[in-house]
């Protein structure tokens, strides 16, 4: 069944434009068309701008205090609303609802709570200059571009909505043309929480809309989530207009685990940052270096309970693992799969593309497990997005090291060891935005989230956003007549 949808929301009310190329959004688990919209036209973003530009004017100029009000409205609606909305975010990804009720809204309505809490807070500081005195002013930027990834669509709206709004800016935000559904309600949750009109706006489209938003003058921020490649046209966008930029990419994520771990949380870390939302998460660790004493434990154990995994109907509580998001993007994944066979991958398990019952349409892929997997392999190299954890042996810390961080991603790493001091030792050498000691994959929305190396720039969550989106301004006071030689 399709769904009402309307493909824009502008100047705090639905907005649609028939003439731009019509967008069917799918979902991945039936293959069943759940809305059909438009791209942005030329037209739909010119009203964009010129919204954004009208709520930020009045925004700006809102009390910090009655921003925070606002958020701690809408985080409250998204609360009482999580069912019903993680229904539409599992239809719209094929992510398992027992996923989605737990981390995609939830996130989001975390993410804006916080953020509402450092709002009233937001300040400068004073500077004695002996008589003299100076101060500093922390201002917004002006109309922040959010253009999101489709793994994680209503999260990452939230995620980069919250500190943009916080501080006081207006933000367009363009969905992955695959996942676009959530904004469109995350849009009407902020009006119905008080949000003043064009303060938060929502166009459609793929890539050439993003393209022309990003080469907008009245864009002062740019702050996108996506692959290495689409990272880098909007850097060089961002560079032709000297806008700011946070950029939060691919990886490869390395996991490290030691003899002295505790084998079976090493492997549900493994396992969590391998299958979870089937594998399509970008700080997966997808290299699992096990210490050779262990690693044939290792594999027995994770083999049998990969096999154990739940995989259907993704609106079925019970189902652990749902469809990839698009048969494009499982075609791609099976064509890793094919590649690490024929470079001498051991096959541990998975590898095959499933059909379960009721859902024959989607693009289902087995978890899989690759062993025997060395540095030069694809597999190892390069970024999947798909459920295939590739395990490599090591011997000697060192060696750990030196192999994980041969590679130009570096967006996460985990490191699993009894041994605590190794632990922070590892945490110092691996080259990773975040690094997990004895965990994997959590980001609380008070910790900073982000890459190094061609995994990005810049930092989603924590007080460090604020830095994001947000400039100072240094004012200097002089109390006294201008000494002037002239």
């Amino acid at each position: 069944m399709t769904d009402t949808f309307t493909s824009h929301f502008i100047a705090g009310a639905a907005h649609e434009d028939a003439a731009g190329t019509p967008l069917a959004v799918f979902d991945p688990a039936t293959g069943e068309t759940i809305a059909d919209l438009h791209e942005a036209t030329p037209a739909v973003i010119d009203a964009a701008i010129a919204s954004a530009r009208a709520g930020f004017a009045l925004w700006r100029a809102t009390p910090p205090a009655e921003r925070a009000r606002v958020l701690h409205r809408a985080a409250a609606l998204i609360r009482a609303r999580n069912e019903e909305l993680s229904e539409l975010e599992t239809r719209d990804t094929g992510k398992p609802i027992q996923e989605t009720r737990v981390a995609d809204w939830a996130s989001g309505a975390d993410a804006l709570e916080w953020f509402a809490g450092l709002a009233a807070g937001l300040s400068g500081e004073h500077i004695e200059l002996g008589g003299d005195f100076a101060y500093t002013r922390r201002e917004p930027l002006g109309i922040c571009l959010g253009i999101g990834a489709w793994n994680y669509p209503s999260q990452i709206a939230c995620w980069k909505a919250a500190p943009a709004l916080a501080c006081g800016n207006a933000m367009i935000f363009k969905p992955s043309e695959v996942t676009p559904l959530g904004a469109l309600r995350l849009a009407e949750i902020f009006i119905e929480a008080g949000l003043p009109a064009g303060v938060f706006n929502v166009v459609q489209g793929r890539g050439a809309v993003g393209a022309a938003l990003s080469a907008r003058p009245e864009i002062a921020k740019i702050s996108v989530t996506g692959s290495v490649p689409t990272g880098g046209k909007v850097y060089a966008a961002a560079a032709e207009g000297t806008k700011h930029v946070t950029l939060e990419l691919g990886g490869k994520s390395p996991i490290v685990v030691f003899e002295d771990a505790d084998l079976d949380s090493a492997i549900g870390g493994a396992m969590l940052g391998n299958f979870y939302s089937a594998g399509q998460i970008c700080s997966n660790g997808t290299r699992v270096f096990v210490q050779n004493s262990v690693l044939p434990a290792f594999l027995e154990r994770l083999r049998a309970r990969t096999e154990t995994i739940r995989i259907g109907d993704p609106k079925d509580a019970e189902t652990q693992m749902g469809p990839l998001v698009s048969d494009a993007q499982g075609e791609k994944v099976m064509e890793y799969i094919a590649r690490g066979r024929e470079e001498g991958a051991e096959l541990v398990t998975g590898g095959t593309r499933l059909r379960p019952e009721g859902c024959a349409a989607g693009f289902f892929v087995a978890p899989t497990v690759f062993a025997g997997v060395t540095d030069d392999m694809t597999i190892a190299r390069e970024e999947i997005f798909g459920p295939v954890m590739c395990v490599l042996g090591f011997d000697t810390e060192a060696e750990a090291v030196a192999r994980a961080n041969a590679t130009s991603f570096g967006l996460a790493a985990g490191v699993f060891t009894r041994d605590l001091a190794r632990g922070h030792r590892m945490a110092a050498a691996l080259e990773a935005g975040t690094l997990w000691i004895n965990a994997y994959n959590l980001t609380p929305v008070e910790m900073p989230f982000g890459g190094v190396k061609a995994s990005g720039l810049g930092r989603e969550n924590g007080r460090a956003a604020l830095e994001h989106y947000s400039q100072v301004k240094s004012v200097y006071v002089g109390l006294g007549p201008v000494d002037s030689p002239y």
